[in-house]
This record gives C-alpha cells, structure tokens and sequence, in this order.
C-alpha cells in the first residue's frame, strides 16, 4: 500500500509558497512517502505546483486532491494535467472534486444544480482526449471541441484520474469513466459496506480494471492528544455544514469530522492504517500532519513512512 501526504498540511508558508512545496515534496521523498498531492484552495494553483514539483523532484508519485470541476473548462484541465504528466515523467495522478454548491456558485457565479450530469460530461470529455487527442462534444452542460490535438511530448501515458466521489451517483460514474476516488471523511465502515463496493461494481459493469481506492485521512502522531484534538476541530469544523460531507459522516454513524481523525502516537496511526486498508483502501493520503508544528509533523511522516510509505508510480 502506497502512503502519502497531503499538502499543504495544516501550515501556512512564511517563505516562497512555490519553493516551500518543492522542500517538502524533497522532504517527503527522502522520509520515504510514497506520494505527494496538492490541495486546490484560494491561492496557489494545484496543477501548476504538481508541474513543478515534478520537474524538480525525483522518485515520488504527485497528485492533486482535489482540483474542482467548477469552474474550470475540461480541455484546460487536460492541458494541465498533461503538461504535470509530462514535467513528472508519468508520476502524476489528477485528483478532481465536484465542490461545494455553497461554494462554487457564489464563488464563480456558476450553476452547479447538475454536477453528477457535468461530473459525466466532464470525464467523458477527458477520456475522449487522453483516448484520442481530440474532441468534439456537445452535451448538456460541456461543450469542447479541439481546434488541434492536444496531445503533449512527455505525456504519452495519460496521467490516471480519481475522483472525490462519496455519493452513490458520483461513485457510479466515477468507477464507469474514471479510474478510482479519492474520498475524505469516509470511515472504515463507509469505505467497505458503501463506497469500495458501489464503484468496484460501477467499474466492472463497464469492463474497467479495479478502481484504485485513495483515502485522505487526517493524522498526526503526537503524544498530546487533546490538544492536537481541537485544533483539529476548529480547522475542520465547516465541513460538517457541507450536506456532501454530512451524509459521508451520518454513513459512519458520527456527526463531527474529529471522531474520524487518528490522533495518538506510531501505534494507533498504525492501527488506523491497518483499518483502512482491511476497509478496502489501496492507498492512504495523510492530511492535516502539520496543523501542530514541524515536530510533530515530522514524526507523523516517520511513522508513516515506516508503517510502508510504498513505492512511487513510475520513475524518472
């Protein structure tokens, strides 16, 4: 099982964000972590770091998770993800996410009332490139078409594509067009009575290979546990008013997203990974390692790494 980390990780850059990403990516590559992925918040753009940060580091697999559908044109997506797959040498894995309605339309004063039909439309449209090189498509909520191929020297492999998918319609659709989720907050009993079985079934129904089961689990190895605890709470509190991320929460039983969290030292972050992995999980991105320090994040990769960070995708 491949074991990654999620940044940025809890921290807020005092120095060049760019070159910050490039150190811990080096960092997280020299611990022994399997993967990096890039979180798409309000500033720097996640595409574009996995790009650099795949042309600078060597030996680790790099992934976004997640960049929104809304309001991004799925041609310029490709032309992204194909220039980080191209910059990585194959290591890199685009990680999409529907977004927040509450979000995303008064944010970019767009509709998103139809995201599982744009969610298809959008994945249709990259399959058809990364298949041909071009396209011409016209749905009901994309339309793209090709003035030339969009193929890039490099990227001749076509990077894979996980989708945070939780819902029983967006899990479909992913395990039909895509090649695996990437979900958050999804405890071990979700993960293997729902989500493991509604996409494999999804995905052999349309005679692709079995999906690839990423899960982002918050986790810092730490001998203060409350502590660490309600700062996690206040920095996670707002997903628990988001109905995606309540209903994937309400599947495991528990309302508040710290019950999820794995909070303790080497031996129950061990644990938790062992859980997951029993659960379905085929590989593990750990978030949040950095919200109590340097130290402590340090310590959490360590245990991470040791507990088998696992082999990077490809090689450069």
């Amino acid at each position: 099982m491949t074991i990654g980390v999620a940044l940025p990780a809890g921290q807020e850059f005092a120095d060049n964000a760019v070159d910050s990403f490039v150190a811990l990516s080096s960092e997280a590559q020299a611990v022994g972590l399997g993967s990096v992925w890039f979180s798409q918040r309000g500033d720097v753009d996640a595409l574009s770091i996995a790009a650099v940060v795949g042309s600078r580091v060597e030996g680790i697999a790099i992934g976004t998770s997640v960049v929104p559908i809304y309001p991004r044109h799925p041609l310029v997506v490709a032309n992204q993800a194909n220039t980080a797959q191209a910059a990585s040498h194959g290591r890199f894995t685009l990680g999409l996410g529907l977004g927040a309605p509450g979000l995303v339309e008064p944010g970019f004063g767009v509709d998103a009332s139809r995201a599982i039909r744009h969610l298809r439309e959008y994945l249709t449209v990259l399959r058809e490139l990364s298949d041909h090189g071009t396209v011409d498509f016209v749905g009901e909520t994309v339309v793209a078409k090709t003035l030339r191929p969009s193929t890039v020297a490099g990227a001749e492999t076509r990077p894979s594509i996980v989708v945070a998918a939780m819902g029983p319609q967006a899990l479909r659709v992913t395990g039909e067009l895509a090649d695996g989720t990437l979900p958050y907050l999804a405890g071990p009993r979700t993960l293997s009575e729902f989500i493991v079985p509604t996409i494999s079934e999804a995905a052999q129904a349309a005679s692709r290979l079995a999906p690839r089961i990423v899960v982002a689990l918050a986790a810092v190895v730490t001998d203060d546990v409350e502590r660490v605890r309600s700062k996690f709470a206040e920095q996670s509190a707002f997903y628990a008013r988001i109905p995606s991320y309540q209903a994937v929460l309400a599947r495991e039983g528990v309302t508040d997203p710290t019950d999820l969290a794995v909070i303790g030292d080497e031996a129950v972050l061990a644990a938790a990974i062992e859980r997951y992995r029993d659960a379905g999980a085929t590989e593990i991105v750990l978030t949040s390692t950095a919200i109590d320090g340097d130290a402590t994040r340090q310590r959490t990769w360590a245990a991470a790494a040791a507990h088998g960070g696992g082999s990077p995708v490809g090689s450069k």
